[in-house]
């Protein structure tokens, strides 16, 4: 009878020290497993951009569209000759995923047009920036280059109460860069029926994500000025571009601006269409 109490006592003794072992094992691992000030959550990474990939350019821009921004297309009488102008340039691209872009030259007889078009989809390589915003940013970049002058009517920022300073407060912005030169839309608001305010440099509220319209005019001497418009417009985290150039044959003649402006924004318009925007 003593043998048996004794080997009934001594697995008790066992069982009860290898319950303390393995709670104390697990007890350890626990701690020694979780990081300081881990609490538990992961914070989710930044959204991508919905495009994934870029359309075709040059096919991007339709004849009849083209027809009305060169005008001298249709004046090429070699039909080969014409329909490669139709066409137009592939700009050399390494990833037509990424980024891509067209050119198109055309003289006639009164003028020599050109047209570009460039698409950048947008990729972030920080885990918490999305696409979007990357594409934001290079969107920023690019309207802070164009140095948009401020809408007529927006006082000067170191203007002061009293009326010392750059100008009295609450006195309309001059129409033209911020630098303080003339207006570059300003030399043909008479013909077209617009008014400096309306063809000045600006932001659009109608086109993608956001917009901007610049109008630049060039002069060479005594040759004829040239006129370039430019449409930058983001979509999600594509950036396209549109640059239209009109360059007169006649010395002293001026493009029109607000023809010109129109014809770009209609194929901004058409592009952020196509788009999906």
């Amino acid at each position: 009878m003593q043998r048996k109490a004794y080997v009934t006592g001594t697995a008790a003794l066992l069982a009860a020290l290898l319950a303390g072992c393995t709670g104390g094992s697990g007890g350890g691992s626990s701690a020694d497993d979780a990081n300081p000030g881990d609490t538990g959550t992961t914070a989710a990474a930044a959204q991508p951009g919905k495009y994934r990939t870029l359309p075709e350019p040059c096919g991007s821009v339709g004849r009849a569209t083209l027809d009305t921004l060169l005008p001298g297309i249709r004046q090429i009488a070699d039909p080969d000759q014409r329909d490669k102008a139709y066409q137009g340039e592939a700009e050399l691209t390494y990833d037509t995923d990424r980024k891509v872009g067209c050119r198109w030259k055309v003289p006639s007889a009164g003028a020599t047009d050109r047209l570009a078009v460039d698409l950048e989809r947008v990729v972030s390589y920080d885990n918490t920036v999305s696409d979007d915003d990357q594409a934001q940013q290079l969107f920023d970049q690019k309207e802070t280059a164009a140095d948009l002058p401020e809408p007529s009517g927006t006082p000067p920022a170191n203007t002061h109460s009293d009326g010392s300073g750059t100008a009295p407060s609450g006195a309309p912005t001059p129409t033209g860069s911020a630098s303080g030169a003339p207006s570059s839309a300003s030399t043909s608001a008479s013909t077209s029926g617009a008014t400096d305010a309306d063809l000045q440099p600006r932001v659009l509220s109608d086109l993608g994500d956001e917009a901007y319209l610049d109008d630049q005019l060039g002069t060479s001497g005594s040759t004829a000025a040239q006129r370039t418009v430019t449409v930058v417009f983001r979509t999600s985290n594509v950036v396209v571009t549109i640059q239209y150039e009109e360059q007169p044959m006649a010395a002293g003649a001026v493009p029109d601006s607000k023809e010109m402006q129109d014809r770009a924004r209609k194929l901004a318009s058409r592009l952020d269409g196509a788009l999906g925007g």
